[in-house]
């Protein structure tokens, strides 16, 4: 009997690990143009506005993915489908590898990519399984203080004082659950003022995000949190969805997918920031984990889905993490972190020094990170009791700058989501040299609104807007109104022209896709007007 007994245990733990995950993508949306001629029964009003409001287009990744293909991914024999993708046009799906590869017999699947690298190359290795903690590194202690220290080190109490405390804004805080968010005293003035405007977890698909995990409960209060004398959040007014995509109990590769489908469903409801604590490197199963040379700002699946979220007009807020003290290349920004287009967040203590558990960077291409920094070595936080405390990790710099982000937004509302951006980075204290520890540095939140109150001026007596700044894939051009049409040239180091285009104030994007990543000038002619600059090229 034991022997029969340890047989079936064997044989199980074979069928547990012969279940791979897997994305499915699609050929096609066919509905597309449906949807194209009727765009609310794909988005919120609000989500359109703020596409319209920067000058974006509807494009194939807000159609949704055509149903009939999920449903046939459904029936197929074998397969989990676990999470999905509208952006990417694809299906997170779990089973085993015949199971998965018949799939690509579908007309309408083109291909299919294992978050196991080894069996799209062919060239499987196995690797001993290895749980991962999936404590996040939150380190607590209970001396009670105040958050002064964590808004005035970002100037963010200046704001504040001036009303900017994030309303009109909506952030969509991504994390591992909420509890007691709902029944205590520190997010009561969230409810009592009809700021939580709803919830859904990913991970079990039902509305429960209240009853699991700790860890979204103190980074909302980073944000939202108000006790009075001890807690104030840096965005009290701003409004609140509140989404459950990190599986507390394992750590595996569908929780990128979790987290690119709840970032579909926040720009679908038209937010503003979204705020995620999460970070992805590591996986139970070693197959899975992301290397270094990864990193490189669009090859990870919740990194894509970040920078699509970016293209749609929201900011992306994420922890850099908290592995600064670990051996190379562990020790660097994780995932979604390390997106082209992700605002990261690395920590300091409240003297403005580093803290040592910040992860750094750049990223293997060469791009700076963490992008900014905040107090995240004992922030002030509210548990789920209700108890003021302090924890550390970046975890709780990156809803710090989350928050002020939404409120400074309110105070530039005419800003394009890069321009609040840009505007942050260039208040930050190492703007001019940044650092791998440090990124660009503490933001300074005031200087930001000054400058972006006098680039609003400027604007008025002539001069163009030209922006983001570093720059990805596309340039835009603000035409101030004395101007229809300009010359743009930009120029090397050498002085040689590498690129020039006429522009009109109608047609205002210029891709640069094309060009090399490097830092050029460029000038900008209209009559006998010029202006020039310098671009950063990504």
């Amino acid at each position: 009997m034991n022997k029969f007994f340890f047989i079936v245990l064997f044989l199980l733990s074979l069928i547990g690990y012969s279940q791979e995950d897997a994305w499915v993508f699609f050929t096609d949306k066919p509905n597309a143009q449906f949807y194209f001629d009727n765009p609310l029964q794909m988005l919120s009003q609000r989500s359109i506005d703020r596409r319209s409001n920067q000058n974006i287009p509807l494009d194939i990744k807000d159609i949704p993915i055509h149903q009939p293909y999920v449903d046939q991914i459904i029936a197929a024999n074998g397969i989990a489908v676990m999470a999905k993708s509208k952006w990417l046009n694809c299906l997170h799906i779990q089973g085993s590898i015949d199971n998965i590869i018949a799939l690509t017999l579908l007309p309408f699947v083109n291909r299919i990519q294992f978050a196991d690298a080894s069996l799209n190359s062919k060239r499987a290795v196995p690797r001993t399984i290895i749980p991962v903690n999936k404590q996040m590194n939150v380190l607590t202690s209970f001396n009670y203080g105040n958050s002064n220290n964590q808004i005035q080190m970002l100037n963010g109490h200046l704001l504040h004082q001036e009303n900017y405390t994030g309303s009109g804004k909506i952030i969509a805080v991504l994390d591992s659950g909420f509890i007691n968010v709902n029944s205590t005293a520190p997010f009561q003035r969230l409810f009592d003022n009809n700021l939580i405007l709803g919830g859904y977890n990913f991970v079990s698909q039902d509305a429960n995000v209240y009853s699991l995990h700790n860890h979204g409960t103190l980074t909302l209060s980073c944000m939202g949190g108000y006790v009075d004398g001890e807690l104030v959040g840096t965005a009290p007014d701003a409004q609140y969805y509140l989404f459950v995509t990190e599986d507390v109990t394992q750590e595996s590769p569908v929780e990128e997918s979790y987290w690119v489908e709840a970032a579909e469903e926040a720009d679908r409801l038209g937010v503003d920031v979204i705020s995620t604590s999460l970070g992805y490197y590591e996986f139970d199963n070693p197959n899975y984990g992301h290397s270094y040379d990864e990193f490189t700002g669009d090859t990870a699946f919740a990194s894509k889905g970040a920078n699509i979220a970016y293209s749609k007009g929201i900011v992306v807020v994420a922890s850099a993490g908290n592995s600064g003290g670990s051996s190379e290349p562990i020790n660097h920004v994780g995932v979604p972190a390390e997106a082209t287009n992700v605002l990261a967040v690395g920590a300091v203590k409240f003297d403005e020094s580093y803290a040592t558990f910040s992860s750094v960077g750049p990223s293997f291409d060469g791009r700076i990170k963490p992008d900014v920094m905040a107090k995240g070595q004992a922030a002030v936080v509210a548990n789920t009791s209700g108890n003021i405390q302090t924890a550390s990790g970046t975890s709780f710099s990156c809803p710090i700058i989350a928050g002020m982000i939404a409120s400074f937004w309110q105070a530039i509302p005419w800003a394009t989501n890069q321009q609040v951006v840009d505007f942050v980075k260039q208040s930050s204290d190492r703007f001019a040299n940044p650092t791998n520890q440090f990124g660009y540095g503490i933001p300074d939140f005031q200087l930001a609104l000054n400058n972006a109150q006098l680039s609003v001026n400027q604007d008025s007596i002539g001069r163009f807007l030209v922006y983001p700044n570093p720059v990805f894939d596309k340039l835009f051009v603000s035409f101030p109104p004395t101007f229809s049409e300009a010359k743009i040239s930009f120029y090397n180091a050498l002085g040689q022209i590498v690129f020039e285009k006429s522009i009109q104030n109608t047609e205002t994007s210029i891709s640069m896709v094309n060009i090399n990543s490097g830092i050029y000038f460029y000038k900008i002619k209209c009559n006998s007007f010029v202006q020039t600059g310098k671009i950063i090229k990504n």
